[in-house]
């Protein structure tokens, strides 16, 4: 089994920490749904600013909302302002590889969705990988 990339929000701007909440990072469900992140799905944290890095789990916010906000002990890894890259991921075997079609969400300082891409690979008939990053969304 390989781990690989099933979701990433890219450049989200930290919209408040909570040190006092109960743990995990509370997120827009509008952006979850679109990318493809589940509540209580555990994801990796990358601050873009800082370089801090931390895994916790997701929780659903306002919908609408455009939320991204750090709590418990991850509250410490961040600023009201900060970038973040928020990536989730799942296990497959090799061959599996062209078959998921990981979704990517850019966004802009006010948390509006910039760009739609996702990540696409494919198996030459001699055997290569191919990866290229394609815009919009990936056909099902």
């Amino acid at each position: 089994m390989r781990k690989v990339v099933a979701a990433k929000l890219h450049g989200i701007t930290v919209t408040g920490s909570d040190l006092n909440y109960h743990g995990s990072i509370t997120l827009d469900p509008d952006h979850c749904d679109e990318a493809g992140v589940l509540p209580l799905e555990f994801v990796e944290i990358w601050n873009r600013s800082s370089g801090a890095r931390i895994s916790t789990y997701v929780i659903y916010g306002e919908r609408g909302s455009r939320c991204c906000v750090l709590n418990g002990a991850a509250a410490r890894t961040c600023q009201v302002g900060d970038e973040m890259i928020i990536c989730s991921s799942t296990y497959i075997e090799e061959h599996q590889i062209t078959e998921i079609k990981p979704r990517v969400l850019t966004f802009d300082r006010d948390n509006s969705v910039r760009d739609r891409i996702f990540y696409d690979a494919r198996i030459r008939d001699d055997g290569t990988v191919t990866f290229d990053v394609r815009e919009g969304i990936p056909p099902r």
